[in-house]
């Protein structure tokens, strides 16, 4: 808030002024109750501010908004941290129950909802390596195989907006990854073209076309993203390298 200073020697104190914040923008103001006496100077400077009061007024209603974002940033971190929570003993997915599934399902709508990132495709936010936190993928949690025969390790998956490239990178055991071109279909939907793969991070194999998908980028910030895929399946990840550039 502004102060006024006034001389030492004519030092007047306009407690009056401050009461212009309660008036209503349409109210009708004399300058004569607050000003008449005052020196000169002061008059002038007093009559100013009363003029002023409506439009006053007005910035301070606009002002009145700002704790409603507030408010809407910190139900937003609340949001993730409910996620968090409620993913973290689902083993990525692989131990989640038809009710859990739910459940997350339910906290992610409501993120996405809240997305303030309505063109993720144009997005710093996506370059960089993510780490996948949870999917409903059977494909990739592959729970009909002894749990010693599915990727045990963390499973990445990096997106550069900037060259429309992808890349999925699964460690212990298998250390497989693939790579793939994007395709924008919209804003925040993409086609996901495979062309190469690499078996146990040694043996590359050139993909035949056969490797195709979707994926709509749903929600995105600095350090969470959820996504779904053209059948349905969800994935959330967190960002844990912004600095990584996939391959070209």
């Amino acid at each position: 808030m502004a102060t006024l200073s006034l001389s030492s020697s004519s030092s007047v104190k306009l407690k009056e002024i401050s009461t212009f914040h309660s008036f209503p923008a349409n109210a009708k103001f004399s300058s004569k109750p607050f000003c008449e006496n005052l020196p000169v100077n002061h008059a002038l400077y007093c009559e100013k501010r009363l003029q002023q009061v409506p439009e006053s007024w007005k910035w301070r209603t606009k002002v009145s908004f700002f704790p409603f974002f507030s408010t809407k940033s910190k139900d937003i971190e609340s949001l993730k941290l409910e996620l968090i929570e409620a993913i973290a003993p689902l083993d990525r997915g692989a131990e989640a129950t038809t009710e859990d599934q739910k459940l997350v399902d339910q906290i992610a709508s409501k993120l996405e909802a809240a997305n303030k990132v309505k063109e993720p495709l144009k997005s710093s936010l996506l370059n960089g390596k993510w780490e996948l936190l949870y999917t409903t993928s059977q494909s990739i949690l592959q729970t009909k195989r002894p749990k010693i025969l599915r990727p045990n390790g963390k499973i990445y998956q990096a997106i550069n907006a900037d060259t429309l490239r992808a890349q999925n990178m699964e460690t212990w055991p298998f250390f497989n990854q693939a790579t793939a071109n994007l395709v924008p279909l919209n804003e925040r939907r993409v086609a996901v073209k495979f062309d190469s793969f690499k078996i146990a991070g040694l043996i590359s194999i050139k993909s035949r076309g056969s490797g195709r998908g979707q994926l709509e980028i749903t929600y995105l910030d600095e350090e969470l993203r959820i996504s779904r895929g053209n059948q349905g399946n969800l994935f959330i990840l967190r960002m844990v390298d912004p600095s990584y550039r996939v391959p070209l």
